[in-house]
C-alpha cells in the first residue's frame, strides 16, 4: 500500500509544474511588495519575497494620526480614484465636443449629476477626511481641485467653491507632496493599494 502512494506520488509530481504551483500560492502573500524564484550557480532554485517596510512608533501621538489617517484613507482613497477615472472620461468627451458652448452645457451637466450623486458622502465627511481627499485628489490626478474646478468650469467658480471650502476649514490648493509632510499618506496609500489594510 505504502508503494502504490509512492508511486502515485512520484506520477503526480511528474505531471505538476511544482515551482509555479508554489509560486502561485506565494502570490497571495499580504505585504509582499515583490516575488520571484531565483536560481543559482548550482541549479538550486529559491524562493524571493520583497516584504513592504513595517513602521513603529514610539509616541502614542503618533501611533493615533496613523490610526486616524489609515481610517481617512479607507474611506476617501476610492473616491479620488473614482475622480480620476471620470476626469479622463470627461477629457475624452470634450474633446468630441467642437464648440465651446456645448462643452460649457456639458461640463455643467456633469457638475449637476456630481452634485447629486456625491453631496451626501461629502456631507457625512470630517473637515480631517475632506483634507485627505483633496490631497489623494491631486496625487490620483496631478491637478489641484482648484485647478480642475477652474480647467473644467471658469475661474469664478472656482474661486466660489474655494471661498465655500474656507468657510468650512479646507483649501481646494492642497497640493500632494509625497517626500515632504505627505511622506506618511503615501506610505499609507501603497500599503492600501497592496492590499495589506
Amino acid at each position: 500500500m505504502k508503494q502504490l502512494g509512492l508511486i502515485l506520488f512520484m506520477l503526480l509530481a511528474l505531471f505538476v509544474d511544482v515551482d509555479s504551483v508554489t509560486a502561485q500560492r506565494y502570490q497571495r502573500i499580504r505585504g509582499a511588495r515583490s516575488i520571484y524564484w531565483g536560481v543559482d550557480k548550482m541549479g538550486d532554485s529559491t524562493l524571493y519575497i520583497s516584504l513592504q517596510e513595517i513602521r513603529i512608533y514610539h509616541r502614542k501621538r503618533d501611533l493615533k494620526e496613523y490610526q486616524r489617517m489609515v481610517r481617512a484613507v479607507k474611506k476617501v482613497y476610492p473616491l479620488a480614484v473614482e475622480a480620476s477615472i471620470r476626469m479622463d472620461n470627461l477629457d475624452e468627451e470634450l474633446a468630441k465636443l467642437a464648440k465651446r458652448k456645448d462643452q460649457k452645457a456639458y461640463t455643467k451637466a456633469i457638475e449637476d449629476a456630481l452634485k447629486e450623486e456625491i453631496s451626501p458622502m461629502l456631507w457625512k465627511m470630517t473637515r480631517y477626511e475632506g483634507k485627505i481627499l483633496l490631497k489623494l485628489i491631486d496625487r490620483e490626478t496631478n491637478h489641484t481641485v482648484f485647478g480642475i474646478i477652474k480647467d473644467f468650469r471658469s475661474g469664478f467658480t472656482a474661486g466660489f467653491y474655494q471661498m465655500v471650502a474656507k468657510l468650512f476649514g479646507n483649501n481646494l490648493k492642497l497640493q500632494y507632496d509625497p517626500e515632504g509632510e505627505d511622506e506618511m499618506l503615501e506610505y499609507i496609500v501603497k500599503c492600501y493599494k497592496a492590499g495589506i489594510l
